[in-house]
């Protein structure tokens, strides 16, 4: 059984002295920056010339340098840009300022497990990935709490490696909640796995499936949104809080038992053999290749770019846009900043 570390595990100390680049400022960049930096660590940022983050890190108290310039000065990179750019700029702009005995991070394991980015056997390779997008990553930090992290040590050239990569994680606010020890591989693996066939490609395509049945036997869209799709968040905030049963528990008896009796006729065993199918593309790095190919220079992001445009013109996204304007939240404290 893999261990969890928390913060009596932890030793912030051993940042005293280290410099840290963020490369990256996005939503996990900013979390993890801010966070570092109210743990009394040294951050700078570390971005591309003419990046729109640029003066925001600057006025939210930062140095900020191009990733070449944040690499050469620091002791522990963390890269925090798109999986399919990181590559690029690894080879360009981190690896020929690379020390020996600084520590190369990462919070998803994709382009190490992948083979896209091979670091020099003299620098640590760890990995802090917290299980929560970055604007919970800080609100947690900020009310005192944290967000649950997984650390994975994918190469020790210092013998400190896990401790170093566990300060990071007591820094971020992620020990406060817990730190899970994995390996990249199993990260990436079941990252990428949990994304496609659950939570991302399985409950999208299981909530548009269910309000387009209902809208083809003539129910109002407006009442087809509102049963399948803006009410899954009452239902896994409750399974988030208390899992399954206290779900069950929340719930009426009429809709424990709809639930008993047709969840295996929806998730049968033809379900979970596409689902080992997903799993496997994703371990012989099929998924990978394809990914990678189609975000590239040649690939254009075309196929990409067809199926976002193509998803943002189903019936219900334009439902859901009225229906939103109902509440007194809309527009305040928004998780997404468009």
């Amino acid at each position: 059984m893999a261990k969890i570390y928390y913060q009596e595990d932890c030793n912030l100390s051993l940042l005293e002295g280290k410099t840290i680049a963020i490369i990256g400022y996005g939503s996990q960049g900013h979390a993890h920056a801010l966070n570092l930096k109210d743990s009394g660590c040294h951050v700078i940022i570390g971005l591309y010339e003419g990046s729109k983050s640029w003066k925001r890190a600057e006025e939210q108290g930062f140095e900020v340098f191009t990733a070449a310039e944040a690499a050469k000065q620091a002791d522990i990179i963390m890269i925090l840009i798109n999986d399919e750019k990181q590559a690029k700029m690894y080879k360009e702009d981190i690896e020929p300022n690379l020390e020996e005995g600084n520590m190369l991070m990462f919070a998803h394991g994709f382009n190490i497990h992948f083979g896209c980015i091979k670091p020099p056997k003299f620098v640590d390779v760890t990995m802090i990935a917290p299980k929560g997008p970055g604007h919970t990553v800080r609100s947690e930090y900020q009310a005192g709490k944290g967000v649950p992290c997984l650390v994975a040590v994918e190469q020790d050239a210092t013998g400190k490696a896990l401790e170093m990569a566990l300060a990071y994680a007591l820094g971020i606010g992620g020990a406060r909640a817990g730190v899970l020890e994995t390996t990249f591989r199993t990260e990436t693996e079941t990252d990428l796995f949990g994304e496609q066939a659950v939570l991302c490609g399985g409950v999208c395509a299981l909530m548009q499936a269910g309000f387009e049945v209902l809208t083809e036997a003539g129910y109002d869209p407006r009442n087809a949104y509102f049963e399948c799709i803006h009410e899954m968040k009452l239902i896994v905030d409750l399974i988030y809080q208390s899992g399954f049963s206290g779900m069950r528990y929340s719930i009426s008896n009429t809709a424990e038992y709809g639930d008993y009796v047709t969840g295996p006729k929806l998730i049968t065993e033809d379900t979970k053999n596409a689902m080992r199918k997903i799993l496997k593309d994703i371990q012989d790095g099929s998924f990978a290749k394809e990914f990678l190919l189609d975000m590239s220079d040649a690939g254009g992001q075309v196929h990409f770019k067809a199926m976002r445009k193509l998803a943002q013109e189903h019936p219900s996204e334009k439902v859901g846009e009225e229906i939103r304007k109902l509440y007194s939240w809309n527009g305040e404290e928004k998780l997404l900043d468009n």
